[in-house]
């Protein structure tokens, strides 16, 4: 695996070593059924909200959106415009729409309204696009960007009237803030690597927790591999993990590859669930894990 940020090495490095106990007795095959917002889903492994895939597959938004549904998972959904986000969600992918912090907030309120419109299940906000390296705002494919208030997060949650995330958050001061706002749940994410040296999400994921005092769903992005990676986040407190950048090279060979790939994953999570006494996802344990230090 070739990593493109210290950031990424350090969340990889950090999930290895994370080290699990068995747990044999009493245990039985257990169910990876996963609900959200009401909605059912086949695994708690997601896609993660790409943007521009079709720069690796002709295609490939709508690609990974039939995977999504091929699957059953949770299909969330990046950068892209309004006639893509309609014939991702006519996929019959049950997509959450991950919205840019856009300078104007006429746009994100514009946005939030199409993906309400289009049947999205849920909507959100990407707040890690607030900056460029040099601290001034961010400008993302030439769209101006601009970091927002705890205020006026409260205003996109009221104007979606549908489950609100906000994703890209790594401390437990933000994750207050988005419970303060009234966000139906928030993202662990550096964002691949966004600022060097960003604490891997699953460090960093039960102070979170304990900041929202577990009332909203946290989930992980960045680095998720493998059923075992996501059984770590799980157990840790997750309530699901995203996948991305581990399906891009698959989207050449088509949705089936990309929907086989996530279903393998969830047989491994499956597997790993079975040796460790957890029967659902409801009894995940985070004492089953254990920090290697030799």
């Amino acid at each position: 695996m070739e990593y493109t940020s210290n950031s990424d090495k350090i969340t990889r490095d950090y999930f290895d070593s994370l080290l699990l106990e068995s747990r044999y007795l009493d245990s039985d095959t257990p169910t990876t059924k996963y609900e959200l917002f009401g909605r059912t889903f086949d695994t708690p492994i997601m896609t993660a909200a790409l943007s521009h895939l079709g720069n690796t597959a002709p295609n490939g938004m709508i690609i990974y959106a039939e995977a999504a549904a091929k699957a059953n998972a949770v299909h969330w959904v990046g950068m892209g415009d309004d006639k893509e986000l309609e014939d991702i969600v006519a996929t019959g992918a049950a997509s959450i729409k991950i919205i840019k912090p856009h300078l104007d907030n006429k746009e994100v309120f514009r946005k939030i309204e199409h993906a309400v419109k289009t049947g999205c299940f849920a909507v959100g906000m990407d707040i890690d696009h607030s900056f460029k390296v040099d601290g001034t705002y961010d400008e993302v494919l030439g769209l101006n960007m601009k970091p927002k208030t705890t205020e006026e997060l409260k205003d996109f949650v009221q104007a979606a009237g549908i489950p609100f995330i906000v994703k890209g958050v790594q401390s437990p001061k933000d994750a207050e803030k988005c419970l303060k706002a009234g966000c139906a749940g928030i993202v662990v994410s550096h964002h691949h690597g966004m600022m060097n040296y960003s604490v891997p999400p699953v460090y960093i994921l039960p102070e979170i927790l304990s900041a929202v005092g577990h009332q909203i769903p946290v989930f992980v992005d960045c680095g998720i591999e493998s059923g075992m990676d996501a059984y770590k986040a799980l157990a840790l407190g997750a309530s699901a993990v995203s996948v991305g950048r581990h399906l891009m090279p698959l989207l050449k060979n088509g949705a089936d590859a990309v929907a086989d790939r996530i279903l393998q994953m969830n047989s491994e999570l499956s597997g790993v669930m079975a040796r460790t006494g957890v029967k659902d996802l409801s009894q995940m344990d985070p004492t089953v894990i254990h920090h290697r230090n030799f």
